[in-house]
């Protein structure tokens, strides 16, 4: 993993200070992570707010009968919480799970917290990435309403140019809202064309 690469992550949002990062550092683990490890679980009451460094994972929710419906998948360098359940101190309704072996930054969202209230540049980085966050999730809501499916899947492609080999067929499946042998056709429709 290069640290470099981290930092050019978070100055993509703000201009961090030398300083801020130190302070960041000081308040973040880096931790190795087996692939199918539940960092959030269902019904968990989250304190932590990751930032994926190496690896893929996933968010998903689980319906009463088990069936589970992919939210988001999640690439190096991107954050990982469930935003809603960290804020309101609730139980989180989704999963995020690791799909391979990941390096992850672990920090307490509570450190953040106090952090936002004293330092500017970490309460501007901490605004700048809630609106990606936010823009990025208002994009997948446009996708779903206002694409097909196969439209949806050449979007994720180009998203993630890789997809087909980084994650199994049955989670893409979930994610595009469609059944595998559905998205086996489309990928063969696509590969005739």
């Amino acid at each position: 993993m290069d640290a470099n690469l981290g930092l050019e992550f978070l100055n993509s949002f703000s201009n961090v200070p030398a300083e801020t990062i130190n302070q960041l550092m000081s308040i973040s683990k880096l931790k190795e992570v087996k692939p199918g490890k539940q960092i959030v679980k269902l019904n968990e009451v989250p304190t932590k707010i990751y930032m994926l460094a190496s690896g893929v994972a996933r968010c998903y929710l689980t319906t009463e009968n088990g069936k589970e419906f992919n939210k988001n998948f999640f690439l190096p360098y991107s954050f990982i919480a469930p935003l809603t359940a960290l804020v309101k101190n609730k139980p989180s309704l989704f999963v995020f799970e690791t799909l391979t072996g990941c390096q992850i930054y672990e920090v307490d969202y509570y450190k953040i917290s106090d952090l936002c209230k004293k330092n500017m540049s970490v309460n501007t980085l901490y605004s700048k990435v809630l609106e990606s966050v936010y823009m990025t999730y208002e994009k997948r809501l446009v996708e779903l309403i206002s694409l097909d499916a196969k439209e949806r899947y050449l979007e994720l492609r180009k998203q993630i140019p890789n997809v087909d080999e980084l994650i199994p067929q049955y989670h893409i499946a979930s994610y595009l809202g469609i059944t595998s042998v559905q998205l086996s056709r489309i990928r063969k429709k696509i590969d005739d064309d």
